[in-house]
């Protein structure tokens, strides 16, 4: 098997490096062990719902009689990719006391694409709805936004590898409009207060913002197909994540705003066409 062929080797080489160097150099509370669990727990629900949606998939075509040897080959487990990706996200920036909430935020980030899709496309980064599903139904997970301090080193390590993912998946605009929306809004926002520059700088320099904004936002199979409806869509969840951060003071806000305006993706691909992204090799990924 070859690495490198698509954009998610690049995305599970940068997230664990990311994982490493925070685990070794920045002292979390998240210990080896339970990024194993979520590991586990994410590849093996993954491959639970392929098994179910390829066993589905083949009882309705012996029902039809439309015999596909494409979907009556064996089970081939080809989103492991993507569940993987999934753990790591989950990992650098979800937090819980108890170890069943991790679990159970792995098991949810997953089934979401399974379940929540329209036209054969999942509308919910796994990674963001494991989190914000934990967080509404425990009270024991959160999301930890400063674990990297403000070293100039990690901001150059987050800025380089996530303009390479973003130029191997194709989506860079989205990124791009979203983090100078964000950083506009901050900067008008932090001079009406009287604050300075170092509180700007502070904010938008987040471990949490920037894996948020080069690994989750950009996710190519969950955001709008089209172009022109990626910079509208990445402008809103901007503009709602200013406002339920500063002005309803909701921790993490764009946290949230991406996962209000994840089912707009829908209305979205409806007025904006464009093509279909597709991992390689991967057919429900």
């Amino acid at each position: 098997m070859k690495v490198f062929q698509d954009a998610r080797d690049y995305q599970i080489l940068f997230l664990s490096l990311f994982l490493s160097l925070g685990v070794v150099n920045r002292d979390w509370t998240l210990s080896p062990i339970r990024v194993v669990l979520i590991i586990i727990a994410c590849l093996l629900v993954q491959f639970l719902c392929e098994s179910l949606t390829h066993y589905q998939q083949k009882i309705n075509t012996l029902i039809n009689k439309n015999y596909n040897e494409k979907i009556l080959e064996s089970i081939s487990f080809q989103g492991w990719k993507s569940a993987l990706i999934t753990s790591l996200g989950l990992s650098l920036l979800l937090r819980a006391n108890d170890i069943s909430t991790l679990v159970i935020a792995s098991a949810i980030a997953i089934a979401s694409k399974f379940i929540f899709k329209y036209h054969n496309k999942h509308f919910f980064n796994p990674a963001n709805f494991g989190i914000i599903g934990v967080l509404l139904l425990t009270n024991d997970g959160w999301i930890s936004p400063g674990q990297w301090g403000s070293d100039w080193l990690y901001l150059g390590l987050f800025l380089a590898t996530g303009a390479m993912v973003l130029k191997k998946v194709g989506r860079w605009e989205t990124t791009a409009v979203f983090l100078s929306t964000y950083g506009i809004l901050e900067a008008i926002y932090n001079y009406y207060l009287g604050w300075n520059f170092e509180v700007l700088l502070h904010q938008l320099m987040t471990g949490s913002l920037l894996v948020f904004a080069f690994f989750m936002l950009s996710d190519p199979r969950s955001i709008p197909d089209g172009k022109n409806g990626r910079i509208i869509w990445a402008i809103v969840i901007a503009f709602l994540g200013f406002i339920l951060g500063n002005l309803f003071f909701i921790n993490n806000g764009v946290f949230w705003s991406l996962f209000i305006i994840s089912p707009l993706t829908i209305l979205f691909d409806l007025i904006w066409k464009g093509n279909r992204f597709r991992w390689r090799y991967s057919i429900n990924s």
